[in-house]
């Protein structure tokens, strides 16, 4: 098995002694890191945290005044949050596309980038553990999710597998981070054994993670929206549309911001992977449409609701048709001659995509889903504006911790740059 380019052969300035007393330093190490920067990455910083406030004081407000200040209802319970959660369950899998190439095709060049990817899941990960968080009524109650403290009903909860795959693959990709940070600080190749199995098992738990999300959905009888085979599939096709749409994205911002030269042979694997995966998410979507219109039936009620409208009631019709149009506009421009080289376009379209998929996989899939109700009740929802502000806090503290990661891998990335070289 090859090592990573990026920390095959470090090169630090003082090569610290290895063992317990090295940690401290190494803590120390991450903490100057990633506080120091130009007056552009504290610009950029204090944004984010000024907005994760904003969005931590509308959650205390919401702690205090209950849901009702939600635009959620008996008749719709998950709204905005779960939307959100579901999609960055997918951002998560799919920043394994950077390991993919690199470890089970032996892609040597895309060595240097893993961490990338890995650090991408942490955060990804991390935000959508926050988006069930703000989504409890009663968050001091989570304990029940608890194995040993509360009732976990494991394996036949849907929930208790959610809570372990998360967790799980939480675990993993901050154990492979970490490691491969820790020994370029000691100056250390590191040892395949401590991280290249971590490596496959997170190829293997990424599809397990989106999988079982979708199980979710379509284990539930009552929403007919839901109740299809085709959702797991489609889940992960959008999660390799959405994953690698924001490195193509994040890669570009650090070249241009940060001086890292991440592009080329990284970027142009995941371009040619984006157009594969957006084609077949498209199809997917056009193959659930034709299943739920052709046929008809009252079944169908949810899907007409979101495309069309039902009743004189159509919130949602807007949100879709502007995934669709977002979708496949930015499809049609990774077909383009020379994407690969146009980085402004490039960007553009990467952004596109993902914003459509967010749409599509977020708001046009979770809140139609209860739409008629299991009484046949329209209740429309509208996120408030207690959710937005919510939501803009843990995107910014997600996009926070993300930057901090780049930042602290700057070193290994820099480094496999000029081993490629």
């Amino acid at each position: 098995m090859d090592l990573p380019v990026a920390v095959s052969a470090p090169s630090p300035a003082v090569h610290p002694s290895s063992g317990w007393s090295a940690y401290p330093r190494f803590l120390w190490q991450l903490l100057v890191l990633s506080t120091d920067g130009s007056a552009l990455f504290y610009a950029w910083m204090t944004a984010l945290t000024a907005v994760a406030l904003v969005g931590a004081n509308a959650w205390a407000q919401q702690l205090v005044q209950g849901m009702t200040v939600t635009g959620m209802t008996d008749h719709v319970s998950w709204g905005l949050y779960i939307a959100n959660f579901t999609f960055m369950v997918g951002v998560a899998a799919g920043g394994v596309m950077m390991v993919i190439p690199a470890y089970v095709y032996g892609d040597r060049k895309m060595h240097a980038v893993v961490i990338i990817g890995e650090m991408l899941a942490v955060a990804a990960i991390v935000m959508a553990m926050l988006f069930v968080l703000v989504d409890l009524g009663r968050p001091d109650r989570f304990w029940h999710l608890v194995p040993g403290l509360g009732q976990f009903n494991w394996p036949f909860s849907m929930l208790a597998w959610d809570v372990l795959v998360l967790n799980g693959y939480l675990l993993l990709n901050l154990h492979i981070c970490g490691y491969l940070l820790y020994t370029h600080f000691l100056g250390r190749a590191p040892a395949p054994r401590w991280y290249v199995p971590f490596v496959f098992l997170s190829i293997a738990w990424a599809i397990s993670i989106h999988t079982v999300t979708a199980f979710l959905y379509s284990g539930l009888g009552g929403r007919p929206l839901w109740n299809s085979a085709l959702l797991a599939p489609r889940f992960l096709a959008s999660a390799f549309v959405s994953g690698p749409a924001f490195l193509v994205v994040a890669m570009h911002v650090a070249k241009r911001f940060a001086g890292l030269a991440l592009t080329g042979r990284p970027v142009h694997v995941l371009v040619g992977i984006l157009k594969v995966t957006v084609l077949l998410n498209l199809f997917m979507v056009l193959s659930e449409v034709f299943t739920e219109f052709y046929g008809g039936g009252a079944h169908t009620a949810s899907a007409r609701y979101l495309f069309v409208g039902l009743h004189g009631h159509h919130a949602l019709v807007p949100w879709i048709w502007t995934a669709v149009a977002l979708n496949v506009f930015s499809a049609a421009m990774l077909y383009l001659p020379g994407i690969r080289e146009r980085a402004g376009l490039l960007v553009l379209a990467c952004a596109l995509t993902f914003v459509g998929v967010w749409i599509e996989k977020g708001m046009g899939l979770v809140i139609p889903g209860f739409i008629p109700s299991t009484l046949h009740e329209i209740v429309e929802y509208r996120p408030s504006l207690t959710e937005w502000k919510v939501t803009a806090g843990i995107w910014a503290f997600g996009l926070l911790v993300y930057t901090l990661a780049i930042k602290i891998a700057a070193p290994i990335l820099s480094q496999g740059h000029e081993h490629e070289a």
